[in-house]
């Protein structure tokens, strides 16, 4: 019996990998939601992200990035 791991849990190992590199800088992510419609991520950035012009980089290409390379079925990632 083959046990399918859910997507939202697929995007949450991904987050979780690459939470240790932002927590450095002072901010997170967190898991908002996931539109299977869209097949589009949502994810909430804190700390020292919240206003960081640095933000736009750290979503599209660290945590776009990463939850895409784990979880091919997404399409987007979308800051909320």
């Amino acid at each position: 019996m083959t046990t399918e791991v859910s997507v939202e849990a697929r995007i949450q190992e991904a987050l979780n990998e690459i939470r240790d590199a932002i927590q450095m800088d002072g901010g997170d992510v967190e898991f908002v939601s996931y539109d299977t419609l869209t097949k589009t991520v949502f994810v909430a950035l804190t700390g020292s992200c919240v206003g960081c012009p640095a933000s736009v980089m750290t979503l599209k290409m660290g945590v776009e990035r990463a939850i895409k390379a784990a979880v091919p079925e997404v399409e987007a990632v979308e800051a909320y």
